[in-house]
């Protein structure tokens, strides 16, 4: 799981990478890797997330609807699911999804 922190949604990620990263580590409990902060939407949205939100599957591509947004991205870099902000990264959805994945050579 990798992490990247974006203040596009109600000042919500103001810190510096350093204070988010302790704020997830400590709050969030969050022992992924976490990248720099990113702009995920507007005029500066990074090219990542231009291909995330401009993907042919249209259950994948569509704005970034808030914070935690998830993407579950199989080894050979196909995108294969995309999870709202409010579902956990241990919801048995998600946790299926990747454990097919990783079952797959």
């Amino acid at each position: 799981m990798l992490g990247f922190p974006a203040n596009n949604f109600a000042n919500q990620e103001p810190g510096s990478n350093s204070d988010i990263k302790t704020f997830c580590r400590k709050k969030m409990k969050a022992e992924f890797d976490l990248f720099a902060k990113i702009s995920v939407a507007g005029d500066d949205q990074t090219p990542l997330y231009q291909y995330l939100t401009k993907h042919a599957d249209t259950s994948i591509a569509g704005k970034v609807e808030w914070n935690f947004q998830k993407y579950l991205v199989d080894r050979t870099g196909k995108i294969i699911a995309k999870f709202g902000p409010r579902t956990l990264p241990t919801d048995a959805k998600v946790t299926s999804l990747v454990e097919k994945a990783l079952a797959k050579k």
